[in-house]
């Protein structure tokens, strides 16, 4: 008689990494299907302003479509960060608990300051330009978000990778940010020249010393 021996399977590291992949292709997956005709628009925002200028009322930033794919995006940059802490501070990239830590920072840190810049906005009473504002930079930064998640995949799953290929994303998300704003700054320029000191106050205070003291403290520990 044939004996049958059970033995536990053992889950890999990766596992929790894969069903997130899953999970949020499912959801760009899903997303598509249900705006169908607002997300062929948005996958034209890198040749086309045309989602700009058709969804640029501020109900919009709290929309279905943008919440869903705004969670992609933190998804996306919370792996990126994760493995580029992999590739040069030798962390491990299928540290779950890391990840978990990285992306409550991200997130934190992301709608904290969405809600430190409506309370300034309100104070400064230039709501309608930080709600455009905010529209415009959550869209870009969605799309990028988008075209990271991919990237991430392939990342994950390789070890062997140059150093200039982790430069060159790092680069392009960066340009991605400058060049949102200065389409922000083009498309807006009416709005804001006749608020000109409050506007200066707003970029310096809120889009590049948390940034600055972001980068100071990562470097300094």
């Amino acid at each position: 008689m044939m004996e049958t021996i059970l033995q536990p399977r053992n889950i890999g590291a990766t596992d929790w990494a894969t069903i997130l992949f899953v999970l949020m292709f499912a959801t760009v997956a899903m997303v598509k299907t249900v705006f169908e005709g607002r997300f062929r628009d948005f996958m034209k925002l890198i040749v086309s302003d045309k989602y700009i200028k058709m969804y640029r009322d501020s109900m919009y930033l709290m929309s279905g479509f943008t919440i869903f794919l705004f969670v992609v995006q933190l998804i996306a940059l919370s792996f990126f960060v994760q493995l580029v802490l992999h590739h040069f501070f030798h962390t491990s990239k299928t540290d779950g608990i890391l990840f978990i830590r990285i992306s409550t920072f991200v997130t934190v840190f992301v709608l904290g300051k969405f809600l430190i810049e409506k309370i300034i906005a309100t104070a400064f009473n230039i709501e309608e330009f930080a709600d455009q504002f905010n529209l415009q930079k959550v869209s870009y930064r969605t799309y990028a978000g988008l075209l990271l998640l991919p990237i991430d995949t392939v990342l994950f799953y390789n070890s062997d990778l140059p150093n200039f290929f982790i430069y060159a994303i790092i680069i392009v998300l960066l340009l991605t940010n400058v060049l949102t704003y200065i389409i922000s700054l083009k498309n807006y320029q009416n709005l804001f020249l006749g608020k000109l000191f409050y506007f200066i106050l707003y970029l310096c205070a809120l889009e590049i010393a948390p940034y600055y003291f972001i980068g100071y403290w990562f470097t300094k520990s």
